[in-house]
């Protein structure tokens, strides 16, 4: 079954989800990401990309993170602020 969302949240829970994304650390947010893709299904990458202003890719690193989650060990490196690819 195929789903197109146009806006699968309402707009202040969409303000609230982007406001949450923004202030976690880039493993949560690839974490976070992921877990409501999941709950999206088919199409959920695609809204969240476009709601969030991140790549599909970091979704995907995410659902791999989710994977290994219980493997993971706390403490892992966050880059530091300004860490990382440029815009």
């Amino acid at each position: 079954m195929s789903f197109h969302f146009q806006q699968a949240y309402p707009s202040d829970v969409e303000v609230h989800m982007r406001h949450c994304f923004q202030s976690l650390s880039e493993k949560d947010r690839r974490r976070y990401a992921a877990v409501e893709a999941v709950k999206l299904g088919h199409g959920g990458i695609t809204y969240l990309s476009k709601l969030f202003g991140c790549s599909a890719e970091l979704m995907t690193h995410g659902l791999q993170d989710l994977e290994q989650l219980p493997q993971d060990p706390a403490g892992d490196r966050i880059r530091r602020p300004g860490g990382g690819r440029k815009k």
